[in-house]
């Protein structure tokens, strides 16, 4: 892990189009704004952590991956029986 040191107002530079500025500094919490690409997605981590649950659940579950398959060549498969 890279460790800066930055002032309010300071910023670093990830790549050719990231770049990261210390917007507030508070008692407990620093408030950070974060300039990049529209093609880059830029998540906190917790929501992250929950697509990347979330696309691994699809993924595991076999009917989604057949009802998506279903979708693409047009056809629609039943869903689940409802009582």
């Amino acid at each position: 892990m890279l460790v800066f040191t930055r002032k309010r107002d300071d910023a670093i530079v990830i790549g050719d189009g990231i770049e990261v500025r210390v917007v507030r500094i508070g008692r407990d919490s620093v408030r950070l704004g974060i300039t990049a690409p529209a093609h880059i997605a830029v998540h906190r981590r917790e929501v992250y952590d929950a697509i990347c649950r979330a696309n691994r659940a699809a993924a595991s579950d076999p009917t989604v991956l057949d009802r998506l398959a279903a979708r693409l060549r047009g056809a629609v498969l039943p869903g689940p029986s409802r009582s």
